[in-house]
């Protein structure tokens, strides 16, 4: 506990939590401190911007944003790009939008998720990946080791005999314990250096919204075209050389492939995919199911890594809502924040800052959510507005600033994601995208229901203890 305490001694609020743990769970605590706060260093190359001067938005934004822009800049990939922003808000058209642009590579596709399944979904996507390969196309495929654990190996096999480099992100082997730890939590597919996706979603059905013991499923994620998507090529590549080459199994490769009558049931043959109830636009909605228009936009790309000192994805989430002006409407699937994101939450309410948080009613794993509800007492008291959604699980991680700009990604409002796992945020600036998205807002709104202090006043002697021993424990969510 002494060893704690020295190490932690610039975060005492991180110092008495871990503590705590080790008060309630002797030997245990500490050596999940050891496995969690105390990891191997990691070796990367850094990221350096070539832009030797800060390159400042158009007279036509707020001077808030062009605050925002500039001291995002010494985090970013590589300053200001300009490009053009598609917003896909659900996974059936993320997919049709995403296999499209695989089957009209010419060069390369490079493709790398966190969760990426050998379901109806991942099984259409791999057999594209392969064709194009076949056709000449250089691919390469990372994903991450906890995530994508059940991925089979027959499946990474086919893709390697056509020809596809197969890598995987800290792969869950003995001793590689560090695999239990950090995570790549990337959701990132380039494709000829010039189109990239990105977002909060990965590759699985339930991403559609109908997979029947998970339920709807409401996302957001983003089509790139232009100089903006050479920044996620860089970020790849950095990937790419961490990560861990995949090696051929033989006897995996003769294992029967997946019945074939159960993929083309989600596939035609011109890519897309089709169900043969035609259920999905029923489900979803004719007004969700079409995918955004594309808006010219500057965006600035943003890593943050536990290799890091810097916490980039926190710094940049507490620079917007310090600077915010008339509006902030955040929508987060886990919300676990640290005191100084709390206070600058806070802080804007106290300026005038019209503040709204977008949360699911129900959340997986439970333990999130009562961690989470441990924080809305004092943000409802401060002025914040939470609203939780009810129609299923909203895993949307966006951001939208004063109807301007928006920061949409693969982070979480939690420690995790700002400490341990590999994240990408995509910063923009755009009048059109942010109005488009702050419309998504106002959809999702009829569907959720706002949070109120006597909701939280009512709660049991039992669930305030449940929800506290919770909040103990974010430091492991």
């Amino acid at each position: 506990m002494i060893i704690v305490a020295i190490r932690e001694v610039r975060k005492p609020a991180k110092a008495l939590n871990w503590l705590a743990i080790a008060l309630i769970l002797p030997i245990i605590g500490f050596g999940i401190y050891l496995l969690i706060a105390n990891p191997v260093r990691i070796r990367r190359e850094k990221l350096t911007s070539s832009h030797d001067v800060v390159d400042p938005l158009p007279d036509s934004f707020s001077r808030a944003s062009s605050i925002i822009a500039s001291s995002l800049w010494p985090l970013t990939v590589h300053g200001l790009r300009k490009g053009r922003v598609q917003i896909l808000t659900n996974g059936i058209e993320t997919y049709k939008k995403l296999i499209e642009s695989l089957q009209n590579a010419q060069r390369t596709i490079d493709v790398e998720y966190y969760i990426y399944r050998d379901d109806q979904v991942g099984r259409r996507i791999t057999d594209v990946l392969i064709e194009r390969a076949k056709s000449g196309v250089q691919i390469r495929f990372v994903r991450d080791g906890w995530g994508s654990w059940q991925f089979p190996r027959n499946q990474i096999n086919r893709m390697m005999e056509s020809g596809i480099g197969c890598r995987t992100i800290f792969p869950i082997r003995f001793p590689w314990l560090p695999a239990l730890t950090y995570r790549d939590h990337c959701k990132n597919v380039v494709i000829d250096g010039k189109e990239a996706f990105t977002g909060g979603i990965n590759v699985g059905y339930e991403y559609t919204g109908l997979k029947p013991d998970v339920g709807f499923w409401r996302d957001t994620h983003m089509r790139i075209l232009g100089e903006a998507a050479n920044d996620l090529q860089v970020l790849f590549d950095v990937h790419w050389k961490i990560a861990t080459q995949e090696k051929m199994n033989r006897k995996s490769s003769q294992k029967p492939s997946p019945d074939k009558n159960q993929r083309s049931q989600f596939a035609n043959p011109s890519g897309g995919l089709t169900p043969s109830t035609g259920e999905w636009g029923a489900e979803l909605g004719e007004a969700d199911h079409a995918p955004g228009p594309e808006h010219h936009a500057y965006l600035q790309t943003l890593e943050s890594n536990p290799g890091m000192p810097t916490q980039v994805i926190r710094q940049a989430y507490f620079i917007c809502l310090t600077q915010a002006t008339r509006t902030i409407d955040i929508t987060t699937p886990y919300f676990v924040p640290d005191a100084d994101i709390i206070m600058a939450l806070k802080t804007a309410v106290a300026r005038g800052v019209c503040v709204r948080l977008m949360v699911p009613r129900h959340v997986t794993p439970k333990i999130v959510g009562p961690a989470s509800r441990s924080f809305y007492g004092e943000l409802l008291e401060a002025g914040v507005h939470i609203y939780m959604y009810e129609k299923g699980m909203v895993h949307a991680k966006v951001m939208i600033i004063d109807e301007e700009m928006a920061g949409i990604g693969s982070a979480n409002y939690d420690l995790r994601s700002f400490r341990l796992n590999y994240e990408i945020l995509e910063m923009l600036y755009s009048v059109d995208t942010a109005r488009d998205l702050t419309k998504q807002f106002e959809r999702d709104l009829m569907d959720s229901t706002p949070l109120l202090i006597e909701e939280l006043q009512h709660r049991s002697y039992q669930q305030r203890i449940i929800d506290q021993a919770a909040r103990l424990l974010s430091p492991l969510l």
